[in-house]
C-alpha cells in the first residue's frame, strides 16, 4: 500500500510541477443535420503522460482520492457505462463519454480557479478535481442533472502544488457549458461558441473575441493607397493577423475562426476527420516552449494526443503524439452491464506505422 501512496505523490507531482505548456484546446462542429461532434488536445512538455484507455462498466466503483493520498473521499459509483483517456493514473480519466451520451473533459486552468479547502469532516462527499469527469460521466444523463446535484458535493485538490481545472460538458441534446471554480463554488457558463483552451476564464475569452472582428476568411480585395494599387500576396489574407503563437487565449481565437468557417460535413465520419484536420494546427512541436539551456523531454511532442467524440453515435476517436493511426471506441458494441473494468495504455507500441507502397 505504501508503494501505491508514493506512485500516486510521484503521478500528482508530474502534474502539479508547473510546466511552460499545460495547453489543450477543444472545438465543437455540427454535421449537415445538426448531429454534434466534439474533439479536443492534450498538451503536456514535462514528460510522458503515460495515457491510458479506459472502459467503466454500470455499477463499477471507485473512491476518490483525498490530499491525503488516500482512497478514503466520495464512493463513486457508476450507474452509467462509459469509456474514457485518464492520464498519470487509471483514476484520472480527463476525457469521454458515456453510454447516455453525456461528454465531459478536464482542461487545465492554471492560476485562475480557485477551489474550497480540504475539509476531513466532508471527506465522504469529497473529489478531487481529477476524478470530477468520472464522478460526471458514471453519474448523468442530462447537464441540468449534474448542475442540480454538484452543489451537494466538495470539489478539491488532491495536491494544492497542483494546476487548478475547469471542465467542458457536453450532452445528447448537443447543449454545453464550462465549469470554472474560482471562488470555492462550481460556476456554469453556456459555451455556444463550443470553444475551450485555458487561462485566464472563459468569460474573458468571449471578450477577447471582440478583438479580432476584423478578420474574415477568404481573400483581401485589392485597394489603393494613394495612388499606389495594393493586393494579397497570397489567398486568405481575410485572416491577417490571426495569432499563432501557443498561448491560450491565441489558440482560442485560431480555434473560433478554424471551426466557425469550416464548411458542415455530411456524415459524422468526415465531421472526425475535419476534427482532426482543424486539430493539426495546434500540435506543439517539442523543444518550441523551452528555454534555450532547458534539454526537453524525450518524447515525440508535447500535444500527447487528440480526441474527437461522436456524441450521437457513441463513439470516440483517438490518436497520439506516438502514433498518428486514428483509432475509434463504439460504445455501441460494449454491454456496460456485462462487460469488465478496462485499462490499457492508448499505445499498446509507442511506435509509429509506416506502410510501404509497392510500385509495380
Amino acid at each position: 500500500m505504501k508503494k501505491r501512496y508514493t506512485y500516486l505523490f510521484s503521478a500528482v507531482l508530474s502534474l502539479a510541477c508547473a510546466t511552460p505548456s499545460e495547453a489543450c484546446t477543444g472545438i465543437t462542429l455540427k454535421t449537415a443535420d445538426g448531429n454534434t461532434v466534439v474533439a479536443r488536445t492534450i498538451e503536456w512538455n514535462g514528460n510522458d503522460l503515460n495515457s491510458r484507455l479506459i472502459v467503466v462498466p454500470r455499477k463499477h466503483k471507485q473512491n476518490a482520492i483525498t490530499p491525503s493520498g488516500k482512497k478514503e473521499g466520495m464512493t463513486i459509483e457508476a450507474k452509467y457505462g462509459y469509456v474514457g483517456m485518464a492520464v498519470e493514473m487509471e483514476e484520472f480519466v480527463v476525457e469521454g463519454i458515456n453510454e447516455a451520451g453525456l461528454s465531459a473533459g478536464l482542461f487545465y486552468f492554471p492560476k485562475y480557479g480557485k477551489y474550497e479547502q480540504y475539509d476531513p469532516r466532508h471527506k465522504s462527499m469529497s473529489v478531487g478535481d481529477l476524478q470530477l469527469v468520472p464522478w460526471i460521466l458514471g453519474n448523468f444523463k442530462t447537464i441540468d442533472e449534474m448542475k442540480t446535484a454538484i452543489s451537494k458535493i466538495h470539489i478539491v485538490t488532491i495536491d494544492s502544488r497542483a494546476s487548478t481545472a475547469h471542465w467542458r460538458i457536453i450532452d445528447s441534446s448537443g447543449r454545453q457549458v464550462v465549469l470554472e471554480i474560482t471562488d470555492g463554488k462550481p460556476a456554469f457558463h453556456e459555451n455556444t461558441l463550443g470553444v475551450l483552451t485555458n487561462a485566464p476564464g472563459f468569460e474573458w475569452h468571449m471578450t477577447n473575441l471582440n478583438n479580432y472582428i476584423n478578420l474574415f476568411p477568404g481573400t483581401v480585395k485589392s485597394k489603393y493607397l494613394g495612388e499606389t494599387e495594393l493586393n494579397s500576396t497570397g489567398a486568405g489574407s481575410g485572416l491577417l493577423g490571426l495569432p499563432g503563437d501557443f498561448t491560450p487565449p491565441s489558440r482560442f481565437i485560431r480555434a473560433a475562426y478554424f471551426q466557425t468557417t469550416a464548411p458542415r460535413q455530411a456524415t459524422a465520419e468526415k465531421t472526425i476527420t475535419q476534427c482532426f484536420h482543424i486539430l493539426n494546427n495546434f500540435d506543439v512541436p517539442i523543444g518550441t516552449e523551452s528555454a534555450h539551456n532547458v534539454t526537453p523531454p524525450d518524447i515525440p511532442s508535447a500535444t500527447q494526443w487528440t480526441a474527437a467524440t461522436d456524441i450521437s453515435g457513441r463513439k470516440i476517436y483517438y490518436r497520439t503524439m506516438y502514433n498518428s493511426d486514428i483509432r475509434c471506441i463504439d460504445l455501441n458494441k460494449i454491454d456496460f452491464v456485462k462487460t469488465k473494468y478496462h485499462s490499457a495504455p492508448l499505445d499498446k507500441h509507442k511506435e509509429q506505422h509506416f506502410f510501404t507502397v509497392d510500385i509495380r
